[in-house]
């Protein structure tokens, strides 16, 4: 994965921007989680300084991921699409102070670094959006599915054999 190292503050000061395109085979944590490496996730990362002063970024990520349906268990294309701001304290206690200052579910407060590896961020972000369980919209062979469903023997009627017996 490349190496964007940055000073989080120094980078929000000066109202820096980066941006690129990261396969996801380069991001190893996500490619756990994945069905396959396939597929491509496009970043981008802006600093800036909030209306209260304190030191921001704005994270965006962007591509699809192949997942595995817990319905069907078969392997689709999942878009991802999320965008994030963190908020930056210099430290635990401060960035606790700014989460009770700002009141907003919406900003993650972080503690920032004078070196953080960038592409760790991004790959956070991309962790996070994706889904808890997932699946098809519709499954392209619910054959398997209904099969299971029509099969289904009540646990009643499984006690119900046993005491005839």
């Amino acid at each position: 994965m490349n190496a964007f190292v940055i000073d989080t503050f120094e980078f929000c000061r000066i109202n820096g921007k980066q941006e690129g395109v990261t396969p996801v085979a380069e991001m190893t944590r996500l490619a756990k989680e994945c069905a396959d490496a396939s597929g491509e996730i496009a970043w981008k990362v802006a600093g800036s300084t909030s209306k209260m002063g304190f030191p921001q970024m704005t994270l965006s990520v962007n591509g699809t991921v192949q997942l595995v349906c817990q319905r069907c268990l078969q392997p689709y294309a999942h878009h991802l699409a999320s965008t994030t701001v963190l908020m930056l304290g210099k430290d635990d206690e401060q960035a606790d102070e700014i989460e009770e200052i700002i009141a907003d579910e919406s900003i993650d407060v972080i503690v920032g670094s004078r070196s953080m590896e960038l592409m760790y961020l991004v790959e956070d972000e991309a962790l996070l959006a994706l889904p808890h369980t997932p699946k098809h919209d519709v499954c392209p062979d619910s054959a398997l599915l209904d099969k299971a469903k029509s099969e289904k023997i009540s646990p009643f009627d499984a006690l119900k054999s046993l005491k005839s017996e």
